[in-house]
């Protein structure tokens, strides 16, 4: 145990008067912590996580942003993995002193859909620049009225941000499990290079928000701890959050629930949910959204905007997409999420449905390649076009991978890790580009990554002439190995989910390999903002994944579930 904080420990209980405080503060939380623990092996990745989390007294790092004085007036999220807290009575705020500092603490969500305890609160006090801890295990004894999260803010922006360690972050599972990003990492040192050209709020550039910037930014401070991801994520949540259109049916042309400020609030592809739950849980700002909000938000998804009502993939005439097939998959699961609306635990189940007939059953009657496989030609709104090219995006594909990843913490759903491996089985055999190919005067890749660096075809094909993949990635394709970051994800779950020892092995040795993008030449790239959110917002888990053993996601499904169970 760190020696300040038992230090600090021990302040609080000779100042409550008795001693035998100084055990009690962590003896019953650590003792719940140790139960999860030795259960992690049959409970999954929760239980781990909650078993790696450190002591009950925690610190909080408050840092001046627009305030003045030394009684600020500061809003932490303060997130729990299943089971660690139950009653928000006994977490209390203190001051470096060990002294207890007025405040008050709100439930913002809860484990709903595990074991019914609190996911995270909001602590309110009143504070300087400086240390503070959140205790746990007491009654709290000096409390205060809160105020509205927007009482916080100086000229729409915060008096101090607050922000807690990444080690109790990560394990909180508040963004699903991740690990902490060690120093040196080389996929940490690429966010940050990329952060240097995406930290400026791009209010002017409406493409800079296509695949979620604030939610790609709150996972990095997830991972680092880091006040400058935590200040920029609230910014972007709020002024994301202020173009969703409130008024309005859910469906076109009134599109409710749609986001305004690109001038087409039917275009789902950029309506999205998962930051608000890592908003509420991670700053406690309950200000820029409500359960009607919400609702329209997901509705909005499930009218499918402007775009065809989402359903299964029918006919090889079918429009689909990988990105709002992943996306509305995303967001319909952070509506649960938040809600526990039975519709959207009934719209999750219908959309890993749909995956899962797509992937094993294509109506093309080419067989199951692992692949989402769809028309090139009905992707590119050309659907009576000749020498159609049966395949599938690998990039836009992770999209998929993602969603799925977040529907199986949630649901266990027994179906989705098969969908998971035989992706990864795909994405191996068909869609990377053979180095062989790599030679004047179609060297479509990026000279940053090195001359080990892997780019993937920008259609692929498990059917297609080579010379007909070729002539898209010729048209389409130069330098896609801007999105090799990014299927990190898919190469690292299925490795997660994998009990085949060879698939295993070259999906750790493709995983070693896409490092290769992840120097700081390939992260200064800028041509193109929204780059640093697909790079960026389901990533950071692939480094969880692979410190895995091959397998662990099918000996450990996540807590609190049963495998194939239905709605």
């Amino acid at each position: 145990m760190n020696a300040r904080v038992a230090r600090l420990e021990r302040r609080l209980a000779l100042r409550d008067g008795d001693v035998q405080h100084v055990g009690s503060i962590t003896r019953r939380f650590l003792f719940l912590l140790a139960c999860l623990l030795a259960l992690g092996s049959v409970l999954g990745p929760d239980a781990v996580a909650a078993g790696a989390l450190p002591p009950a007294v925690q610190k909080i790092d408050v840092k001046r942003v627009a305030g003045q004085g030394d009684a600020m007036p500061v809003s932490v999220g303060i997130p729990f993995p299943p089971g660690a807290l139950r009653d928000a009575k006994v977490l209390r705020i203190v001051d470096a002193q060990g002294k207890e500092v007025g405040a008050d603490v709100k439930v913002m969500l809860t484990w709903h859909f595990r074991d019914g305890s609190i996911r995270a609160v909001r602590a309110q006090f009143r504070a300087a620049q400086g240390t503070y801890y959140f205790a746990v295990g007491e009654p709290r004894q000096v409390s205060v009225a809160g105020w509205p999260y927007a009482d916080g803010l100086v000229k729409g922006k915060l008096a101090a941000v607050a922000t807690l360690t990444p080690q109790w972050l990560t394990a909180s599972l508040i963004a699903g499990p991740q690990s902490v990003a060690a120093k040196g990492e080389a996929y940490a040192r690429f966010v940050d290079a990329q952060f240097d050209w995406a930290r400026e709020l791009p209010v002017k550039d409406t493409t800079a928000w296509l695949f979620d910037r604030p939610s790609t930014l709150f996972k990095a401070y997830v991972r680092t701890g880091r006040a400058d991801y935590l200040q920029a994520a609230e910014e972007s949540y709020r002024w994301y959050m202020a173009g969703i259109k409130r008024d309005g049916f859910p469906e076109s042309p009134s599109c409710g629930g749609g986001w305004l400020p690109d001038g087409k609030p039917c275009d789902v592809k950029y309506v999205y949910i998962e930051p608000i739950l890592l908003a509420v849980g991670l700053t406690g700002d309950d200000s820029m959204h409500d359960a009607a909000t919400v609702t329209k938000m997901a509705d909005l998804w499930a009218s499918g905007g402007w775009n065809n009502a989402p359903g299964p993939y029918r006919s090889p005439q079918d429009y689909f997409t990988e990105r709002l097939a992943g996306l509305g998959l995303i967001e319909t699961v952070a509506a649960f999420e938040l809600t526990g609306d039975k519709r959207d635990r009934a719209r999750i189940e219908d959309r890993i449905a749909w995956l899962d007939a797509h992937q094993k059953h294509n109506p093309d009657g080419l067989g199951d390649d692992g692949a989402w496989r769809n028309s090139w030609n009905v992707h590119e709104n050309d659907p009576h076009g000749d020498n159609d090219v049966r395949g599938a995006s690998p990039w836009m594909s992770e999209n998929i991978i993602d969603g799925l990843w977040h529907a199986w913490l949630v649901t266990g759903d027994a179906r989705i890790p098969p969908m998971v491996v035989d992706f990864g089985r795909y994405l191996e055999r068909y869609g990377w580009i053979d180095p062989k190919l790599l030679v004047s005067p179609h060297n479509w890749r990026n000279d940053c990554s090195g001359p080990d660096g892997q780019i993937a075809w920008y259609w692929s094909s498990s059917h297609a002439k080579p010379a007909d993949i070729m002539k898209i990635q010729e048209s389409e394709g130069w330098y896609s190995d801007g999105h090799t970051v990014e299927l990190g994800l898919a190469v690292a779950a299925a490795h997660y989910f994998t009990t085949d020892p060879a698939q295993a092995a070259a999906l750790q040795k493709r995983f070693d390999a896409i490092a290769n993008s992840y120097s700081t030449s390939c992260a200064a790239i800028s041509d193109t903002l929204r780059r640093f959110n697909w790079n960026n917002r389901g990533a950071g888990v692939a480094q969880w994944m692979m410190a895995q053993p091959a397998g662990a996601g099918l000996a450990s499904p996540p807590a609190g579930v049963v495998l194939g169970a239905r709605p």
